[in-house]
């Protein structure tokens, strides 16, 4: 699949803690209950020994993603929270299973679900912010990404038969026949379903014993045929040629061939991303209350004393460090944020861009083409690497938050192509090797300190850029670097609350009183806490 701004980088617009956790799961989750006709009263969560969810599922908000993905909500709904319970009050019994299943993706999900007539099981893997990939549909192996509309056939024998009749009955991107011990299932990826009646007209040659149609969980879909004009830093600069076309311009001309969308399209889209945004900070300053967090309100505080001149000087950056503080304590609190590339990291590049386009004066046209700027860089690193932190620790999540956000600010301070790029560049190069240990299992504790400690980064980084400091490693370059130090990294330190601060005794007795409370507040016979 190839690499959407909003579908991979800037998105998706949601609630809950961990993008990978709940948006993913919850998009999981929705394909799943399209798998049963959005009928079924029993659903088996397994999840491998030695992966990342045994630790993090209910604490990171995969349970409330995923059951919120099976009632069919979406990724900012409001009842997200009481997911647990809605479905309980439907008489839907969930149960999760440790198992020894010696997955190789950190994040995956096993899935049985069933009802009185049938049942289906799925298997699927939480990439990164939010993005997914279905690997097997009761036993098949297929690749799903929830960026086309899927119809499944189950099929008794002449599964080339029915094919030949469908390719020429039907326009389809493509047309797939998997088989797995004498069983055939034809997988129809399209921009609509196979209709009822081309269903009817295909029984002519095959028998069918079952259809599913599992509908798009991304807002920009695949195509036939999509090509775009780079994927990497070095096509990029080859593309442009020494014109010096701006990043944000580059980014628009990728994201329209991507979409098939227009430039004003691609600059609506983004626009409505940051007026949301702009939102949750104001709802971030103004206050949040949530009970199962570590901390509280905290950036109301550091607004009165940054108005009254009582904290230390530090310029735009103290605008930026209240904005990044809001919104990670809206995410904190299950309010709307937008993952920027992620959930985890979702403050540090809205809360540098927008913060500084208020100092300089800069309307909400000038944030969404830094965002756009910013985007671009995503897709480098979408594209080679990953965003989740199961994988590649915080370098993967900040640091890419932080190159972001360093060509974003260049891009506001009129820098140069080359400035926007060298700023990405020294930006990530600053935090390679950096460890995911979330406090008491929240992302919080250190992460509240890595958010704004990447803002910070890219805000150096962007002013040695515009005055051509040398990176001295190409942006391409370190990306693979950061994908060969994930490789490199202790499993205990990449988000599962394995290591690191996440198993101080003091984050061991704030999880401990958390569960507690938690626990006593709940007041549901779900199963869910345990």
């Amino acid at each position: 699949m190839i690499v959407s701004i909003f579908n991979d980088v800037i998105g998706p617009i949601m609630r809950g803690p961990s993008s990978s956790h709940c948006a993913g799961a919850l998009r999981i989750g929705r394909l799943a209950r399209d798998l049963m006709d959005k009928e079924f009263d029993h659903v088996l969560v397994e999840f491998d020994r030695n992966g990342s969810l045994p630790t993090t599922h209910e604490s990171q908000g995969s349970d409330m993603g995923l059951f919120g993905g099976l009632l069919g909500w979406d990724t900012a709904d409001d009842r997200l929270l009481a997911s647990a319970q809605a479905l309980t009050e439907k008489s839907v019994h969930v149960q999760i299973e440790i198992v020894d299943s010696g997955d190789v993706h950190p994040n995956t999900y096993r899935l049985t679900l069933r009802n009185p007539r049938e049942q289906h099981s799925l298997i699927a893997i939480s990439i990164g912010g939010g993005i997914i990939e279905v690997l097997a549909v009761d036993g098949f192996k297929l690749s799903i990404s929830g960026d086309y509309h899927e119809t499944l056939l189950w099929v008794e024998g002449h599964g080339n038969l029915l094919l030949e009749k469908l390719h020429s009955l039907f326009s389809a991107d493509e047309i797939l026949l998997h088989e797995v011990d004498g069983k055939q299932l034809v997988e129809v990826k399209a921009a609509e379903f196979v209709s009822e009646t081309t269903v009817e007209a295909l029984r002519s040659v095959a028998v069918i014993t079952d259809v599913k149609r599992l509908a798009p969980v991304l807002p920009v879909p695949s195509r036939k045929g999509i090509t775009v004009p780079f994927t990497t830093c070095e096509e990029m600069m080859h593309y442009d040629a020494g014109r010096g076309t701006p990043l944000w311009k580059l980014a628009t001309e990728y994201e329209m061939a991507r979409g098939n969308f227009t430039e004003a399209e691609v600059m609506a889209k983004m626009l409505e991303i940051v007026r949301i945004l702009r939102r949750s900070i104001a709802q971030g300053i103004a206050g949040t209350v949530y009970e199962d967090r570590v901390l509280g309100h905290q950036c109301g505080n550091f607004n009165t004393l940054m108005k009254s001149g009582r904290l230390l000087n530090g310029g735009a950056l103290n605008r930026m460090l209240l904005y990044v503080t809001a919104l990670m304590e809206v995410k904190s609190s299950m309010g709307v944020i937008v993952a920027a590339p992620t959930a985890g990291a979702c403050a540090a590049l809205p809360g540098g861009v927008i913060a500084m386009a208020e100092e300089m004066g800069l309307g909400e046209e000038d944030m969404a083409k830094a965002m756009l700027a910013s985007g671009l860089i995503g897709v480098f690193i979408a594209t080679r690497w990953t965003f989740a932190a199961e994988l590649g620790g915080c370098q993967a999540e900040g640091g890419s938050a932080a190159s972001m956000a360093a060509a974003a600010l260049v891009t506001m301070a009129g820098g140069t192509l080359t400035q926007s790029v060298a700023a990405s560049a020294m930006a990530l190069q600053s935090m390679l090797g950096l460890i995911c240990d979330p406090v008491a299992g929240r992302v919080e504790v250190p992460c509240l300190g890595k958010n704004v400690m990447a803002a910070s980064n890219a805000l150096s980084c962007a002013n040695m850029a515009l005055a051509d400091y040398d990176p001295v490693i190409p942006l391409d370059e370190v990306i693979e670097s950061a994908k060969r130090v994930s490789a490199q990294m202790p499993r205990e330190l990449r988000c599962t609350s394995l290591g690191g601060l996440a198993i101080t005794p003091t984050s061991k007795a704030i999880e401990e009183r958390l569960t507690a409370k938690k626990a006593g507040s709940c007041g549901t016979q779900c199963g869910h806490c345990h």
